[in-house]
């Protein structure tokens, strides 16, 4: 395939994204093959850990290959975007499960569906370019691909700051965040890559890593905490509109771009998550919920006509307002029966 290479080397099996001019965005072949070569390895005695990384200095990963996703479903076939969906979101979880450690090597953007390959690993790389963020709701979808257990999972209330403000995050940041692990300059990966192929020892990314330079976000806690601390979009924007300060009028400008319905649902999915003990599998089916049904009921058609398509940036949004009925985000995330997200593998 020839937006990925695939193979095994020494100790290691080996995924590298090779689709740079498109900053590696992932397909839905690229899914499957990871997919494949993961199961694989996964049963194989001479393969003790996997690594990922991609070519190119821009990114590792910039998101899903969403071109097909609109062709089906301006066509009226939500079937393969679901389908899609589905096999993304169990190979999502396949790596966050994996039995043997996962390195993953993360220059540039990662964003979006690069999230979902590159930070569910066991020893997730950044370097000095790294900037991961969740930008879903800019195109009407909610933070996806397992993001939103990260997100969660963040410190206070961190992940509705990143989620709703697609904030780009920086090495530091991203650990702090709970994206990545450690810190490990650039011009050390590929030595440090033949090593973990020959020996097949993880740790040895452990003993390389060394300090960020400290990041945008620790200083600014105290005052993400109190702004992002609601139970709805309607509070968190209540709270934002009563403070005067850059962080506030910042974090309105860029949610006023942004889904009021993917945003009421994204900040509903988070609050769910931390109600129980939040899994992988929990946060990828409540994310399926919506974007199984993202295409027929919500925006997404629309933001990827205004973003990508038509490239005009006015996206006629429902609920423009941002005042977005409760029942409209109960309808979004209301379990889908017989067509829910199941994590049992498939032959495709």
């Amino acid at each position: 395939m020839s937006d990925i290479y695939i193979r095994t080397t020494g100790r290691a099996g080996r995924i590298t994204l090779t689709r740079p001019q498109a900053l590696n965005a992932m397909t839905y072949g690229m899914c499957l093959g990871i997919d494949t070569a993961m199961r694989n390895w996964r049963e194989d005695d001479a393969i003790d850990l996997v690594i990922i990384d991609a070519e190119g200095d821009k990114a590792f990963c910039a998101g899903g290959d969403i071109a097909e996703l609109y062709d089906t479903g301006t066509k009226g076939d939500f079937h393969y975007g679901r389908r899609f969906w589905r096999d993304e979101y169990r190979l999502n979880a396949l790596i966050h499960e994996y039995p043997k450690p996962v390195v993953s090597f993360l220059q540039g953007f990662t964003m979006g569906g690069g999230v979902g390959i590159g930070c569910h690993g066991s020893h997730r790389v950044v370097c000095d370019s790294s900037r991961i963020s969740m930008p879903e709701f800019a195109i009407g979808l909610v933070p996806d691909v397992g993001g939103s257990l990260m997100l969660a999972q963040a410190p206070g209330r961190l992940g509705e700051y990143l989620a709703l403000t697609a904030h780009r995050l920086g090495p530091d940041d991203a650990i702090l965040a709970g994206f990545a692990d450690h810190y490990i300059p650039e011009e050390q990966w590929a030595d440090l890559i033949d090593m973990l192929e020959s020996s097949g020892d993880a740790t040895l990314v452990d003993t390389h890593a060394r300090p960020a330079p400290t990041g945008d976000l620790r200083g600014l806690e105290v005052e993400i905490d109190p702004l992002f601390d609601g139970d709805t979009l309607g509070d968190i924007l209540a709270h934002l509109r009563a403070r005067d300060s850059d962080l506030a009028r910042q974090a309105l400008k860029t949610m006023s771009r942004h889904s009021p319905l993917s945003m009421a649902c994204g900040v509903e999915i988070l609050h769910r998550l931390r109600a129980a003990s939040p899994t992988i599998r929990r946060a990828l089916e409540l994310e399926y919920r919506f974007t199984a049904r993202a295409m027929e009921h919500g925006d997404f058609l629309e933001g990827i006509r205004a973003q990508i398509i038509d490239k005009d940036r006015s996206p006629r949004w429902q609920y423009k307002d941002m005042d977005v009925p409760a029942d409209a985000v109960t309808r979004m995330l209301h379990p889908l029966d017989q067509e829910g997200l199941t994590f049992e593998e498939e032959t495709t």
